[in-house]
């Protein structure tokens, strides 16, 4: 079975690549990249508007699309920036986003994923992975986006402070792309 994921972010790629490969061998991950239009809402609308745009633009494209996205919620700005952390990292970086908590006392935060994946004349299916945490002065080179400054509760390291492999068995990511390898599995 081939898997389109519309992604411009090789680390993504690799890292859905990875989890699924450890777990179904005959899926292969082909990368999409492809603009898509920038939706506003929560992630859930905004993964359906994905899935839609992508099936619409990829033509005859062979096997199924699959689309991602992540988000940071954090507790003390009621689930803000969510779905927009890309533009608040592009705007102020991991530091910011520690700033952004540092006057409050709660720095809690939920690394969140909804995948949305679309099999060849099947509806839409999101599978939602979750990691609670907490943000931090950025610690760590590894990864990406809030990788530094999003430390996880369970073993009190920022995803930036693991291996890849090391994210790949606990991060929101591997949730939600465990959830979708059981429907997978179950074809």
């Amino acid at each position: 079975m081939i898997i389109n994921f519309v992604s411009g972010n090789p680390g993504k790629v690799r890292e859905i690549s990875d989890i699924i490969k450890n777990s179904i061998s005959n899926i292969e991950i082909r990368q999409l990249d492809m603009d898509l239009p920038e939706y506003q809402g929560d992630s859930e609308f905004i993964v359906i508007k994905k899935l839609e745009e992508a099936r619409k633009n990829a033509g005859n494209i062979e096997g199924a699309i699959l689309v991602e996205d992540s988000s940071l919620l954090l507790n003390v700005y009621k689930g803000l920036p969510g779905p927009y952390i890309k533009y608040f990292l592009k705007a102020v970086g991991p530091e910011g986003i520690y700033k952004m908590v540092t006057p409050y006392e709660d720095h809690t935060a939920t690394a969140q994923c909804i995948m949305g994946l679309q099999l060849p004349n099947d509806e839409p299916r999101l599978f939602t992975g979750k990691t609670e945490g907490e943000i931090v002065k950025p610690r760590g080179n590894n990864g990406f986006g809030y990788d530094t400054c999003f430390q996880i509760n369970s073993i009190n390291k920022t995803y930036g402070e693991i291996t890849e492999q090391e994210k790949n068995e606990i991060s929101h990511r591997m949730k939600a792309t465990k959830l979708m390898i059981e429907f997978l599995k179950n074809l």
